[in-house]
């Protein structure tokens, strides 16, 4: 498949002014008064697009760095690469989509250890010899595993300790079992690790080479990085980075449901299955394929005074620092962050308040 033009696609597209695309008129400087408040801090780039045209696209300065290390300060553009860090989940997600419609991978209901063969003694343990694909791709393993209480500069954070494990599959299939597999989600980038190992072998091409053939290049996306460990091996959950119009295009293609531009990217029917509601992350998240979803009420400018609050479906992808791709396919929108907020416990505050407070808070 001829790969597209990323900057003529986002030209064919066009743009369009927030006004006509239903926006109230202050949306950019609604923008400008939370960054300049203070109120949104160390955002990188905002983009949003609705309709297929592009509404908004700005971007800032600030720190930045790349899994770990520093890049100092950078003054954004739109074309400098970004780290997305665990929205590569959602990216694996939708790779291993394509890779099952070419027959490359197992479905969903295969046995997980059936994909690992080489460690094919834990399925000795019938907890685990019970174990899917779909608990992968749901993170509902079962397993000890602890990414979110333990911050990544700490060496026992179960990611960190999975890259540096000499057999970093082992590591992670070899985890104490502490509940019934499918009850529980677990947020786990030892999951996506074997998803994207199973990617890689059964389409003898590395995750990125991958990724850059069957997603990439038809999407038209433009330069991208993915991050591997001293064995040349890419980082699945967390490592890739691409320009924050290319995230936004990315947004668009689950918009659509697989397809733009009159191309089927991603199957219809995995798009069905990779945004549906198989468990909840919390009281207001839930998780499909690799893929966050749930709710988000604002409000809105225009209105009675008693009815100026909506409620949206969103589906979603997240990374570490305040990485953001939000989907609200009610109202054809989709909103790209990125920002350098890593590894703090407000990460989420800026881009949420980016989200609501300007974004969605302009919506008419």
């Amino acid at each position: 498949m001829a790969p597209l033009n990323s900057s003529a696609q986002f030209a064919a597209w066009g743009r369009q002014s927030p006004a006509l695309a239903g926006f109230a008129p202050d949306l950019s400087s609604r923008l400008n008064a939370l960054i300049s408040d203070k109120r949104a801090w160390n955002v990188h780039g905002v983009l949003v697009a609705r309709g297929g045209k592009l509404i908004l696209e700005r971007y800032f300065e600030g720190t930045d760095w790349q899994r770990g290390q520093t890049l100092g300060h950078v003054a954004f553009g739109p074309d400098t690469l970004h780290d997305l860090r665990s929205v590569s989940k959602s990216i694996v997600g939708l790779l291993y989509g394509i890779a099952l419609e070419q027959g490359k991978v197992p479905p969903p209901d295969a046995p997980l250890l059936d994909a690992f063969p080489a460690h094919g003694d834990l399925a000795t343990d019938p907890t685990r010899a019970r174990w899917t694909v779909h608990h992968a791709l749901t993170m509902t393993m079962g397993t000890d595993w602890d990414e979110l209480g333990v911050p990544y500069t700490d060496p026992t954070n179960s990611e960190i300790e999975m890259d540096r494990a000499p057999d970093r599959y082992r590591y992670v299939l070899g985890r104490p079992v502490v509940s019934e597999p499918g009850t529980r989600w677990v947020y786990s980038g030892g999951a996506t690790a074997l998803l994207g190992r199973m990617i890689a072998l059964g389409t003898g091409r590395s995750l990125h080479a991958f990724a850059r053939e069957a997603l990439f290049d038809p999407l038209g996306v433009g330069a991208s990085e993915w991050l591997t460990d001293a064995q040349g091996e890419e980082f699945a959950a967390s490592g890739l980075r691409l320009r924050p119009r290319d995230l936004l295009r990315i947004g668009e293609l689950v918009l659509r449901g697989g397809e733009i531009g009159g191309r089927r990217i991603v199957s219809g029917e995995w798009m069905a299955a990779a945004t549906r509601p198989y468990v909840s992350c919390d009281e207001v998240r839930r998780y499909g394929y690799q893929w966050y979803m749930g709710d988000m009420a604002f409000s809105v400018p225009s209105g009675p005074r008693w009815n100026r609050n909506r409620l949206e479906h969103y589906q979603g992808a997240y990374g570490n620092g305040g990485q953001r791709l939000w989907v609200f396919p009610g109202i054809d929108l989709v909103v790209a962050v990125t920002a350098g907020n890593y590894d703090v416990t407000d990460q989420w505050v800026p881009s949420l308040r980016v989200l609501r407070e300007a974004v969605l808070a302009s919506v008419l």
